[in-house]
Order: C-alpha cells, then structure tokens, then sequence
C-alpha cells in the first residue's frame, strides 16, 4: 500500500494528490446545484476537498470505516466550506443505508479494486436505496477491458491478487452488469490519466 504523510490529523496520499485534479474537472461540473453527495471509501479526504474547492455550493459527505481516515476527513471538513463530518460507513455490512437520507451522487474513488467484491455488490445495492430518482454514481479507478486493458493495469491486477486473493482490478463489463442488476446503466465511459477511467452511472428509465 501507499506511504501517507501526515499534519497531525490530516492524512495525506500521493496517489490522491494525483487524481483530485482531474476527478475535480469531471465530477465538478456535473453536479447539479446545492448537490448532496455521499463518497464511500474517502480515504485522506482529499477527493471531498478538491471538488468542495471548486463547487462551495455542494454538501460532500466522506465516509470510511478506518477511524485513522475519519479523523483526516474531519480536519479537512473543518477548513472547507461544504465539506461535512464523516460517517463511519463500511458498504459490505448490509443494510448500511439505514437512516441515512437521500442523496443526489454517489462518489467511490479506488476502492473496489483492494477491497473483496463484497463491497461493489454493497455499493450498487446501497445505491438503489440512496439515492434520489435522479441520482448518480461515480466511479474512478482501474478497470480490466479484454483486449483493450493497459499492460500496468493487468501487472497491479496480478499484484493486488498477491497480496490478498479477494482483491484484483475489476472487469468493466462486471461492474456494468452488477449496476444493471441494481437499476443502473452507464451513462458515462471517461478515459482518465494512468490509465484510470471515471464511469457515470444513472438509474435506468421505467
């Protein structure tokens, strides 16, 4: 895993520090006015800050159930204006939305790829229930395309299976079939650097 460094209770990650940037120019200008949205697996909080940077008109809640995590994500909540307290939210437990209100967009930024796909299949369920009709996920991460898939992302896939066997990048077309499952349909496919890519989900039309 990643070296973090810290100041005091602010985490920070080099792999964060990457990213916020061009997570920030997709999702930020998509958000609808006044949005509220939910990330799970926030990590340093890093990801929260950059897009409250640019959209102060947004309520962004962090999630994790790292305390050490939490605690980062509090002292950023506490300098940013629209970045909120966190909750300590683990999505592999089911029933994890349970009074939890309605949110407009669903943030997950490299998580599923080194967690089991317990939780994919938690985000997606816990997505139905949280989200508003019109409500979205985002997605950002690695991702395994066939043919198409980069060669470092195929090296990281063999590399987290190494260090724990539950673990792997996942395949774009699982991921897409579990959403369907649970009433989404990508509405986005964005390229992002080092190989990343940010997806867009939106609940599919009745």
């Amino acid at each position: 895993m990643e070296m973090r460094g810290a100041d005091e209770e602010k985490l920070f990650s080099p792999s964060a520090a990457r990213n916020a940037a061009a997570i920030t120019n997709v999702l930020g200008p998509v958000l609808k006015p006044a949005a509220c949205v939910l990330e799970i697996g926030s990590g340093t909080g890093e990801h929260g800050e950059a897009v409250c940077g640019l959209r102060p008109d947004i309520q962004w809640v962090p999630s994790d159930p790292d305390e050490v995590s939490r605690r980062s994500q509090a002292a950023r909540a506490g300098e940013i204006e629209g970045l909120q307290a966190p909750l300590d939210l683990d999505v592999s437990v089911p029933g994890w939305t349970h009074g939890l209100p309605k949110h407009d967009v669903l943030v997950c930024c490299n998580v599923i790829h080194i967690s089991p796909w317990a939780v994919a299949e938690g985000l997606a369920r816990g997505a139905a229930d949280i989200l508003e009709q019109e409500g979205r996920v985002f997605l950002y991460g690695p991702f395994l395309e066939g043919a198409k898939t980069a060669p470092s992302n195929l090296e990281f896939d063999a590399s987290l299976k190494s260090r724990h066997p539950d673990w792997g990048v996942r395949a774009l077309e699982d991921v897409i079939s579990l959403f369907a499952r649970n009433g989404f349909q990508l509405e986005n496919r964005i390229d992002m650097p080092a190989n990343n890519l940010a997806l867009i989900f939106s609940r599919t039309a009745t």
